[in-house]
């Protein structure tokens, strides 16, 4: 396989609501940014591919007028998913590999400020069977925290602390939302707490891949991909355990996560209860803290939904070029309980 790297991240400062900035003037800033510490202009990207939803927007094509973003001229080749950023990634990662492109522009944005964000996710459930009852995310959230207690493998105490942990972290993340550790909150669906849940904000992330030579060229030290795999659970929340993730252990698994020892672990995790599934899912728990989980601060502290597992691949990536990781686990979600997963390994050279 061609040898695929990550060579610039950037991110918008996340916010609560974002009603006097349009998706446009949001990601313009970050398009700017990831191409400056390139030195590349928008002729010099070969493929450009992005990762929003309509539903948040409200219309359809919505990312249509994202694209002014990147620029009417020159003309590009573009894609679009209707995912999280980190499938778009993906997809470029695969353009690049194929030989059809040797730089890619990647990035993602999300507003969920406009709209009841717990009800528009309800639009990823099965239409027939539970869909129609209306069980929101949050709900699905606590279902799957509660099976973790009732197996024994957590307990609310447990769950605190991983959201106490993971704002403390952010403290040092200028673009996180929320910092610094505060008290677990109020009950919000049991066994969930609001500490136990991430904020609701707009951003944007973008990263640029480059291939080979070019990534030496365009980066000091560039973050390798060294696999990247993505799985998906059974569409039935009742035909699933939710107390585990085989999908992300696969995943995992065919990206050569277990091969040899990590660093980091950046792992999507809007909910504290599933942090704890993907901890045993990739096997962390046995890493004797040896693997330092989330250290930007993770979901809990930032989710403009549908740029939040691209930016878990970009924080992991910022780590590498920085020289504060070696070896490092990137994870990105969609859809209820952990749904679909995608893992990434980056290395270091």
């Amino acid at each position: 396989m061609r040898a695929v790297a990550i060579v610039a991240f950037g991110q918008s400062v996340h916010v609560r609501d974002s009603a006097k900035t349009s998706e446009v003037e949001m990601l313009m800033p970050v398009l700017h940014d990831v191409l400056a510490q390139t030195g590349l202009a928008a002729r010099d990207i070969d493929f450009t591919c992005s990762g929003s939803s309509d539903y948040l927007a409200g219309r359809a094509f919505s990312f249509t007028m994202a694209l002014d973003g990147v620029g009417a001229w020159p003309p590009v080749s573009e894609s679009h998913v209707e995912m999280d950023g980190a499938w778009a990634l993906y997809e470029a990662w695969v353009k690049i590999l194929t030989g059809e492109a040797d730089t890619a522009l990647v990035y993602a944005y999300g507003k969920s400020s406009p709209g009841d964000l717990r009800e528009v996710l309800t639009r990823q459930l099965d239409p027939y069977c539970v869909a129609p009852l209306w069980p929101d995310s949050v709900a699905l959230a606590a279902l799957q925290a509660q099976a973790l207690i009732d197996a024994g493998l957590t307990d609310e105490r447990a769950l605190a602390g991983i959201a106490a942990r993971s704002r403390t972290a952010a403290e040092s993340n200028p673009h996180a939302q929320l910092r610094g550790a505060g008290p677990a909150g109020e009950p919000l669906v049991a066994p969930l707490r609001t500490g136990d849940c991430p904020p609701i904000g707009d951003g944007a992330a973008a990263v640029v891949l480059a291939a080979g030579d070019t990534a030496r060229r365009l980066a000091a030290r560039p973050a390798w991909i060294r696999g990247l795999d993505h799985r998906i659970e059974a569409h039935s929340l009742g035909v699933r355990d939710l107390t585990d993730s085989p999908s992300t252990r696969l995943a995992a698994q065919h990206a050569g996560a277990f091969e040899l020892p990590l660093d980091t672990a950046e792992l999507h995790a809007p909910f504290t209860s599933q942090e704890v599934v993907l901890r045993r899912a990739l096997d962390l728990d046995a890493a004797d803290g040896t693997v330092r989980i989330n250290p930007s601060g993770g979901a809990l502290a930032t989710n403009p939904v549908m740029a939040t597992g691209l930016i878990r691949l970009g924080e992991a990536a910022a780590r590498i070029h920085r020289g504060a990781s070696d070896r490092a686990l990137a994870h990105a979600t969609s859809g209820p309980c952990l749904q679909q997963n995608l893992v990434a390994v980056l290395e270091g050279e």
